[in-house]
């Protein structure tokens, strides 16, 4: 009876408009709670706060749901909570896919953004493979039935998170890739009728699509499941919206990267007759040649571009620099080059895969990207990045016992999971170092 009651006290203080002063008890609660482990007291104390938000997710009232899906987002932005995580993982992936098939949009969307947090605060192995599996069909029926845009956006993203952590194979992150396609392509049946997906959710769908192509080497890749990619992408270079164009132009520049320009390709109808195999590939070179002439064309007058095209005229310069950097790539071979500081420590990137890779998850994470950053051992991996020893050691003094064992385990499922990342780069890197394909003009 005492647990039931205080969850009906706690969900009511999430359900009425005084999140203030609730939240100055809470935070006078765990700074008066402090000894001489008082940073083990915070994080006890936290913990327990993400379980009464766990249970807030039983509520029938969607607005106390959506406050508690609001406040795990914000806890998961500030800390990885190992424990907690490893206690309650299955639970919270339940109810937010819950949240999904039967919330608003808005609880959807926060739900959706959950679970993609979730997946990076496991990292991939196991747990991480089981939210893929688990969310992919919920989230294909979610998109499926063409939702409101911020469902969509939020889809998109938590789909394209789930699959970078935990797709293990080519097959798995393609399924995903298509199921993204469809949001722009979608199969209509007879006397089906539906509404163009704004631009908005066109560039979300090409940026979680390129998103999740860093992760592929050419040789993976479907041969029949790309062709006509580049003349789609090349098709919105010529649309209005600036950020559509952004992500059209930067998918083409990894496309480019990655090489095997003919899967991306359309290719000549096939045929049975050997005899005539020569002419076939005489005319896809043909056609190849043609439409990289198109693309740096469309390239070089956005790189160039003086106004009138977008409404947003704040962004010209961004998308001016982009399509420049973009040019440079396809005329020279020069990859662009970015570098930024996280806690004073220098975090790096030398190629399309990096760059997309980097402003897809920062743009993800939000104001949590410095503090994974800082912590989070699969984004070390990804990026090659190393903090500081004293940030490592400060973030280990906040770690309790099971989540070192977590960390530090060599058979950890963690560690396990970076062994594996690690063998896949490589694979990678060794695939795309005769990817780089310069124009002709």
């Amino acid at each position: 009876m005492g647990k039931k009651s205080s969850q009906k006290k706690f969900a009511a203080m999430l359900d009425s408009d005084d999140t203030d002063s609730m939240s100055s008890s809470t935070s006078s609660m765990r700074f008066d709670r402090m000894t001489e482990n008082g940073l083990d007291e915070v994080q006890v104390d936290k913990d327990v706060l993400l379980d009464q938000w766990l249970d807030a997710l039983y509520e029938k009232r969607g607005s106390t749901r959506e406050k508690a899906l609001a406040s795990i987002i914000e806890a998961f932005n500030s800390s990885l909570h190992y424990e907690f995580v490893e206690a309650k993982f299955a639970t919270l992936l339940q109810q937010c896919l819950n949240s999904i098939k039967k919330g608003s949009a808005k609880e959807a969307a926060l739900a959706s953004h959950a679970i993609g947090l979730l997946a990076l605060a496991v990292g991939p192995g196991e747990r991480a493979l089981e939210i893929l599996e688990e969310s992919l069909s919920p989230i294909s029926d979610a998109l499926r039935v063409r939702p409101e845009t911020s469902k969509i956006l939020s889809l998109l993203q938590c789909l394209a998170v789930i699959t970078f952590v935990g797709g293990e194979d080519p097959e798995q992150t393609e399924k995903s890739m298509h199921i993204m396609w469809q949001v722009a392509h979608p199969k209509l049946g007879a006397n089906v009728a539906t509404s163009k997906p704004s631009p908005a959710v066109i560039a979300m769908m090409v940026s979680s699509w390129s998103f999740l192509l860093t992760t592929m080497n050419s040789w993976a890749l479907n041969p029949k499941s790309w062709q006509e990619s580049i003349s789609y992408f090349s098709t919105l270079l010529d649309k209005n919206d600036r950020a559509l164009r952004m992500a059209a132009g930067e998918a083409l520049a990894l496309i480019f990267e990655i090489g095997s320009l003919d899967k991306f390709c359309g290719e000549a109808k096939d045929s049975s007759d050997p005899t005539i195999d020569e002419g076939k590939d005489s005319r896809k070179l043909m056609y190849l040649h043609g439409l990289r002439t198109k693309v740096l064309g469309q390239v070089r007058g956005l790189s160039a571009e003086a106004g009138g095209k977008g409404s947003a005229k704040k962004d010209l310069n961004s998308q001016r620099n982009t399509f420049r950097d973009i040019l440079d790539f396809l005329e020279n071979g020069s990859t662009p080059e970015t570098l930024m500081k996280i806690g004073g420590d220098p975090l790096s990137t030398s190629s399309w895969t990096q760059y997309i890779q980097l402003n897809f998850l920062k743009h993800f994470l939000g104001g949590g990207f410095v503090k994974h950053m800082q912590e989070n051992q699969f984004l070390h991996d990804v990026f090659d990045f190393i903090p500081k020893k004293k940030l490592l050691s400060g973030a280990e003094q906040r770690m309790s016992g099971s989540e070192k064992r977590m960390y530090r385990s060599p058979n950890s499922a963690l560690n396990k999971a970076r062994t594996q990342l690690l063998n896949k780069q490589r694979t990678l890197a060794q695939g795309k170092n005769s990817g780089h394909f310069a124009f002709d003009e």
